[in-house]
């Protein structure tokens, strides 16, 4: 029995994997298409987006670029249902490694010397971060869910998530929402782990009504959880928006992805006990991983506008060989006319 119970567990693990890794890859090239679309737009003399323009929706680029993005979130929701959310939610930063490459491809806008290297330690901090991340849960079921959103200590974690909006919406935001980029980020990232919960118990209960085992869908929590997951994504988007309107995406993406994946796997961990089966080495390969990708998604942000590259390292490197060759032979020149003009003085 316990072997089928692995069998089985390994098995969701890897659909859960597949799903993940392949919604990023959708999620980030719907960016680049959409963006390729936008392009077009603009060089046919529309107006643009931004300035209020809807020419796009004529655009077939454009719908496909939208189509994209819906197979890539419909593929995370699935993705929840069938891995933990400690894996699912942190590897979203590939989306971000995938636009970075798709747009030095498709929009001219080069890759340089630091977001290759941050590109390859992306992809690194993921693969460490697979290898040792939890394989299973407790939860594997819609009606577990159900008994284990009333325990204690979730409903602790809802009750200090949402006293901590409140202040954060009505002390914080109005004094330093405009000066502090942790505002923002903070209010749409610990409503975001209960986004990704409510999403997490949808699945699951998708996932047994579509096989059959039964039927979810007349139960009134899934319809709750829906409805909370709609409600959150809603406020979420909207304070993750006017952060990017106010603050640098550079600074944005990287502080949200480390906000939001902490405050998931904190989530996860307390009500899906994600955490409890695992040993001391995977939890510090997890960590280990989690924060190569913080750097490299940092790094890929943080100096995208930098126009350096390999080739450019190598002049330099032989630029500052040559300066040191030519003050050599400019300090042997000056100590021969030196030791010259010493001999001249002695011979007077």
């Amino acid at each position: 029995m316990k072997g089928s119970d692995h069998q089985y567990n390994s098995s969701h693990f890897s659909i859960g994997l597949t799903l993940a890794i392949a919604s990023s890859v959708f999620i980030g090239s719907s960016f680049i298409i959409k963006k390729v679309a936008l392009k077009k737009l603009q060089l046919s003399g529309n107006v643009r987006a931004s300035a209020g323009g809807f020419a796009y929706l004529r655009q077939w680029l454009w719908w496909l670029g939208l189509l994209t993005m819906g197979i890539g979130e419909a593929a995370n929701l699935l993705a929840y249902a069938f891995a933990p959310a400690a894996l699912v939610t942190p590897l979203g930063a590939l989306s971000v490694l995938v636009a970075a490459i798709l747009s030095s491809k498709f929009l001219n806008e080069k890759l340089n010397f630091i977001g290759k290297i941050a590109c390859l330690l992306c992809i690194i901090g993921s693969i460490v971060f697979v290898i040792h991340s939890p394989k299973s849960e407790e939860i594997d079921s819609f009606s577990m869910l159900v008994d284990k959103l009333f325990d204690y200590s979730f409903v602790s974690y809802v009750g200090s998530i949402c006293v901590m909006s409140l202040i954060i919406k009505f002390v914080f935001v109005p004094r330093f929402g405009n000066t502090n980029i942790t505002i923002y980020l903070l209010l749409c990232s610990s409503i975001g782990s209960l986004t990704v919960v409510s999403c997490k118990g949808v699945a699951l209960g998708v996932r047994e009504s579509i096989s059959g085992e039964v039927n979810n869908f007349s139960h009134y929590m899934f319809w709750l959880l829906f409805l909370t997951a709609v409600g959150c994504i809603m406020v979420q988007m909207n304070y993750l928006n006017k952060s990017l309107d106010i603050f640098n995406t550079s600074i944005v993406t990287p502080v949200y992805y480390v906000m939001f994946t902490i405050l998931v796997i904190v989530a996860s961990g307390i009500l899906f006990k994600e955490w409890d089966h695992m040993s001391l080495p995977d939890i510090i390969g997890c960590l280990c991983g989690f924060l190569i990708v913080i750097i490299a998604v940092f790094m890929l942000n943080a100096f995208k506008d930098f126009q350096i590259s390999f080739k450019d390292l190598n002049l330099d490197t032989r630029q500052r060989r040559l300066n040191q060759s030519v003050e050599g032979r400019d300090s042997l020149h000056n100590n021969d006319n030196t030791y010259a003009l010493n001999a001249y003085a002695r011979q007077l």
